[in-house]
Order: C-alpha cells, then structure tokens, then sequence
C-alpha cells in the first residue's frame, strides 16, 4: 500500500498542484481544507506524513503542528510546514512547534519528494515501533508514548564535526547551554568516536578540507552503533543536490551556511526529540518482551522461553557430541508451607529459592520456573558426574541456610528435590530429556525427600 500524504491547504489551487505532483509518484493523498479537520484525520491514523500551509484562517498551521507534536497519539507523525517565503522567522515558529521539515513555495518537485521520502521511511520505522511499544502499556507499564512526546530535547550529548573556527565557535556557543558538545575536526577520528561517546546527535559539515563530510554522514549511518544516532549536515546553498543525496540514504537533517543561531537551536532540538521518541519506543518494546519471557514473581525466564529455548541447545548438544543437563528442582512439602504461613510466605520463600539456584547458572545455561514450585535449569556441556555434583551443591545449600519470611522477622527450614537426566544418543528430542528428569524427581519425592536422584545416562 502506498504512503498516505495529507495537504493541509485552504485554498484549492495549492492542494490540486500538490496532489497532482504526488499522484504523479504514486502517493494516496488526503485533503483537509482546515486545521480542525486535519487534526481529526491525523487522530483516526489516517496519514504517514503531513503537508501543512502556514497561512489558514481560524487555527493556522504552526497551531496545528503544535497540536499535533503535542498529542501522543500523533506525535510521531512527520510534519513539513509549506510557507510563502522562507523567512527565518516562520521556520523558527514552524520548528518551535515541533515542525520536521519546510517547503517554501513555489515548491521544487526534487526538494518536494526527497522530504516526503524520507519522511515516509522514518515514519514506517516508527510505527512498527509504536504498535509493539504499545504492549507495555497493554500489560500495565508506563506509557511509552506519553514518555516520548513529553521529552524537551535538551541535555543532548552532540558530536560536532567541523574544522572551521569560527563555525566550531558560534555553533559551540550556541548549543553548549542546553547540550553537551565534543568537537572534531578530524573525520577518521570523528569515525571512532561517534560509536564510543553515546551521542544523540552529529553535525557533520560536508566541506571538509580534504574529506568528503558526506561520506563520512554515510558512514556513521552504516555502523551498528551508530545507525540509530541523529545526523545533520552542514553545507552551502549550491551543495543542494549533494544534500539531497545525503536525505535520501537517511541523513535526517541540513542546515544552509550562514548558520541561523535560533534555527541550529530548534533543528537540533527536534532530531534530539524525534531520536528519543525511537530510543523510548525501542526501550518499550524491549521491557515488553522481557516481560513476555519472565516470571513475575520469580524473575527467572518463564516456560514460554524454555520451550522456545531449549530445543536448539539440544539440537547443538547432539549435532557436537556434547553433554546436556537438567535439573528439575522443586521445594519440599511447598504446599505445607503456603497452609501454616500463608501464601505470601511461600512467595517469599520461592523468590529467595529462585535467587539461591541463580548463583550456580552460567551465562549459557538456561534457568526457568518449570510450574509451581519447580525450577529447571539446563546445563550444556555438563556429563552426568557434573550435574549431579551441581545438584548436590545446591541441595546442600538449601537445607543449610533457612529462608527469611514475614518481611524476614522469621526464619524456616527448607529442603529442595532434585531429578537429574544428562542427553541420551536415542533422544529424539528435549521431551525425552525433561521426561527422564522428571521421573528422577518423583523418585527422590518417593525416598524421602531431600535427595538427588540422576536418570541413568
């Protein structure tokens, strides 16, 4: 399907020329003849990216992009302000706003669809973004998106790459007072420091004296650490076709020597905003599939991740020859536990059995609640021998040391039951594994509890 442009215009000669240009590539396009019903549409979702006339009657269009910026649910939606002249002052306005772009009329095609391009693209990003971030708040966490359109973009950590003084001075002064600035004028060395220094934003010149600044903006958008990172070019009126290159493989930004102090201001607060708002939606979705994976009350990985894990260790164990353990774990008389001190006790008491098991896993090792009070913990590379003196180890530790319950005004005794199975060559799969440790439970239930039993290997 193609991306959705809404114009915002109240004069129909300026729409039908804009929507005529756009057809041409093969954009759906939209229409809202004022302020109120671009806001409505923009709400419903019914838009990628939004061409905004400054001059309208009732709510002109810096109103309307400030609306716009300021509401979750159309925050992210990339805005371009369309001005009669390209005075400082209406782009000052349109960027105070939170506008993403300008187009001055008479509008140049190149200029029109390279910023509706690369908008588009941006805006893809951060819808599926948006749509998996939303899970969050689903389940009960923090609204990511009311975070990230709340966010001032200040306290940026910036990379300035330039090697004229007098632009290192005026753009240094003007951006030290609410950002952090590190100053390069070296661009090989610009390239090792912009993935080391944590930084929201660059500013790259592209007249570099004997580098191309373009190359270089190309670069740091291809590393893995920096693909994410704010990019902002600096160039001359005349360099208009290489900035356009720049915007078409993911430059965000320009800004056109001589520099506007209040617009580097605004134009850097906007990337630094645009760049939180998909750090904060990754964040989101990150928590969210942690969360997807976790037991809440223990903290250790959940049997969804075990069942989506565990099969290719197996596969790798068999495929190498190597050994492959599990440990099912469960707490002794745990039900007992729950009926004289409560159920919140025996929260208390898995909790701490979960934290005690976690001190003996390796970073390769799988630790999960199996359901209930057992836990299982997978072991590459460990033979029978090691699995049972692993178990034995945290058998050990269990009895020894009683459990704080009560907010830890009481202790009690606990014991743990362990069932030990190594991978087998007739396996055929990580069921036959789970299946034998399981019986080696039942077996040290039956015998009295307190016990290691092993699966013979």
């Amino acid at each position: 399907m193609s991306a959705r442009v809404l114009i915002v215009d109240d004069l129909y000669p300026n729409v039908r020329l804009l929507e005529t240009k756009l057809s041409l590539e093969y954009f759906d396009v939209a229409v809202a003849m004022n302020g109120p019903d671009a806001l409505a549409i923009c709400e419903k979702g019914a838009c990628d990216v939004v061409l905004l006339d400054v001059m309208m009657p009732g709510m002109d269009g810096f109103e309307v992009c400030r609306r716009l910026k300021s509401n979750p649910v159309t925050a992210h939606l990339p805005v371009v302000i369309v001005t009669a002249l390209d005075q400082p002052a209406d782009r000052l306005r349109g960027l105070d706003a939170g506008a993403d772009d300008f187009l001055t009329k008479p509008i140049d095609d190149t200029a029109l669809l390279t910023r509706v391009r690369s908008l588009v693209r941006l805006k893809a990003v951060t819808d599926e973004l948006r749509s998996r971030a939303l899970a969050t708040r689903e389940i009960g966490g923090p609204d990511p998106l009311a975070l990230a359109a709340a966010d001032t973009g200040e306290g940026a950590r910036i990379l300035l790459v330039e090697d004229r003084p007098s632009a290192i001075d005026r753009i240094g002064t003007a951006l030290s007072q609410h950002h952090q600035v590190t100053v390069e004028t070296d661009p090989h060395r610009a390239l090792v420091r912009a993935p080391e220094g944590g930084f929201d934003l660059a500013l790259v010149s592209l007249d570099l004296e004997g580098f191309d600044g373009l190359r270089l903006c190309s670069q740091i958008r291809s590393l893995e650490r920096t693909r994410n990172m704010a990019l902002i070019m600096i160039g001359e009126m005349h360099e208009k076709a290489r900035i356009t290159r720049g915007l078409d493989f993911g430059v965000n930004d320009y800004l056109l020597r001589p520099i506007d102090r209040n617009e580097l201001i605004a134009r850097v607060r906007t990337q630094v905003r645009r760049r939180r708002f998909s750090e904060t939606l990754r964040g989101a979705l990150q928590a969210s599939m942690e969360l997807a994976i976790t037991d809440d009350l223990t903290g250790l990985h959940n049997r969804r991740y075990l069942d989506r894990h565990l099969g290719p260790v197996f596969g790798e164990a068999a495929l190498q020859q190597k050994g492959l353990a599990c440990l099912l774990l469960d707490i002794d008389r745990f039900k007992s536990i729950n009926d004289t001190y409560g159920h919140e006790a025996g929260d208390e008491v898995l909790r701490a059995f979960a934290e005690r098991i976690r001190q003996y896993v390796r970073p390769m090792d799988i630790l999960a609640r199996y359901g209930g009070e057992e836990i299982v913990m997978v072991v590459p590379g460990a033979e029978l021998p090691d699995a049972r003196a692993i178990a034995e180890r945290i058998r050990e530790r269990i009895e020894a040391t009683p459990f704080a319950i009560d907010g830890g005004t009481r202790d009690i005794g606990v014991t743990v039951s362990v069932g030990v199975s190594v991978r087998r060559t007739t396996d055929t799969g990580p069921a036959d594994l789970l299946k034998r440790a399981d019986t080696a439970l039942y077996r040290a239930k039956s015998s009295g509890r307190n016990r290691v039993e092993a699966a013979a290997a």
